[in-house]
């Protein structure tokens, strides 16, 4: 706050000394704390005592709103803690403080068109006068609107509306510091949150994959942010049973699993899947059984909109045959060695979440001979975009497979992701990456 001090009396800019001191006294409290709701509580004080009125209110400007609201007011209060309001900026008293920038005197409110009976009425208390501030930042920025209401004695006059400025002035400064504040820590909290969903989604993915005879196998995903929507599963079995991942299994069964969207609520839907997966494993079902719970049970659990896409295969590793489900999941390629040639899978039925069909899902069953190459990878690599806009897509990922048949799949996922890094120039992965590859080497 600007100031002078007039030397014949002691005050400032004719202000009563107790004022000076009092202004003094709130403006070091501002500057001590930066919690914004101490910072209100502060300023809503500071007005009703200085201006000796009977209530005082805070509203805060919300500019993606174009609203003034507030929870920060005498007589707000109830059993059930404070209510919050909110106005439009353009509208009421409180209103025309915001958009002229200017204090708004009213001697009486009910002689004003712009005032809001409702309130009064609703609660039973009679506004009298009131007195509007805009609280504008150094840039002149709308920060929010003070409005102090019912001076004791007789109307607002102009030495309260200049204790009232220099109080806004500075409580303007410390309500946006209190608002970064707030709004840094709560981001700070909420990326802690994100990074440990993103571990406890990452660690539920297989930490190793089993020992292969006979067989290469190579698995990963990667978010495109802290969470993704795909999520992935390599589950070995032997006698039909899971076991742990050190132990050379019979049998494989894959998941590729991609959500609409992706961040915790589409993690949370591919996980999902993942989870019912290895349930019904556990309790020994089938595969279209596990696919066609599954999706019964996104469709009771999603909302409209909202669906999984899902590609299920069980591998014999003994005779090669790989049976398949593919949920809206693909395309899923099969590069069969014998004829250099490529296969895409068809999909057996809509994604998950979108129809409840009793109707056992179809099946696909292939014959994987030595040299054969299984790849399933999500969107994320096809819809990878170049610097032009123009997509990775499939064509693309079958020259790469076929020009590294010999190598294994953990080679051949590698150079995926270096050409979905050179094809969009290094650009941050625009969706989630969530690939699979099984190759048969005898």
């Amino acid at each position: 706050m600007t100031s002078g001090v007039d030397t014949h009396d002691g005050t400032l800019h004719g202000l009563p000394a107790d004022a000076v001191t009092k202004l003094l006294a709130v403006s070091r409290r501002l500057a001590e704390t930066g919690d914004l709701a101490d910072v209100l509580s502060t300023v809503i004080d500071a007005l009703r005592d200085l201006l000796q009125a009977d209530r005082a209110t805070v509203f805060e400007y919300d500019a993606a709103t174009e609203e003034l609201f507030t929870q920060v007011a005498h007589g707000l209060g109830g059993k059930e803690g404070p209510r919050v309001i909110r106005i439009p900026s353009n509208r009421g008293i409180a209103g025309t403080a915001a958009t002229t920038r200017a204090i708004v005197n009213i001697p009486d409110a009910y002689a004003d068109d712009r005032f809001n009976r409702e309130v009064d009425l609703r609660t039973g208390y009679r506004t009298r006068t009131i007195l509007a501030i805009p609280l504008l930042d150094h840039e002149g920025g709308l920060v929010g609107v003070a409005q102090v209401l019912n001076r004791r004695e007789g109307v607002f006059n102009a030495t309260d509306e200049h204790v009232a400025l220099g109080l806004a002035a500075q409580a303007a400064v410390a309500i946006r510091r209190g608002r970064l504040i707030e709004d840094r820590v709560a981001r700070e909290r909420m990326e802690r949150d994100l990074m440990a969903a993103r571990s406890i989604q990452q660690s539920s993915f297989p930490a190793s994959l089993p020992p292969l005879t006979g067989w290469q196998i190579a698995a990963a995903s990667e978010p495109a942010e802290q969470c993704g929507g795909d999520a992935y599963d390599v589950v070995p079995l032997i006698d039909g049973a899971i076991v742990d991942p050190d132990r050379t299994p019979d049998e494989l069964v894959l998941l590729v699993a991609d959500a609409t969207g992706h961040g915790i609520g589409s993690a949370l839907s591919a996980m999902q899947s993942r989870a019912m997966l290895r349930l019904g494993l556990r309790l020994r079902q089938g595969m279209d059984r596990i696919a066609g719970e599954t999706n019964r049970q996104l469709c009771q659990d999603l909302p409209m909109g909202r669906f999984v896409t899902g590609w299920y295969a069980r591998a014999d590793l003994r005779s090669g045959r790989v049976e398949c489900i593919a949920a809206g999941q693909g395309p899923i390629l099969l590069y069969a060695r014998a004829t250099d040639t490529f296969h895409t899978l068809p999909t057996d039925l809509p994604p998950m979440g979108v129809i409840a069909d009793d109707v056992p899902p179809e099946r696909t069953v292939l014959q994987m001979r030595p040299g054969d190459i299984l790849i399933a990878i999500t969107d994320g690599y096809f819809e990878t975009e170049g610097p032009n806009g123009e997509q990775w897509q499939q064509e693309r990922a079958e020259a790469l497979v076929r020009s590294m048949r010999d190598e294994s799949p953990e080679v051949i996922l590698k150079a995926c992701n270096d050409a979905m890094h050179a094809w969009s120039a290094g650009a941050p992965a625009a969706d989630d990456r969530t690939a699979i590859i099984l190759k048969r080497l005898a």
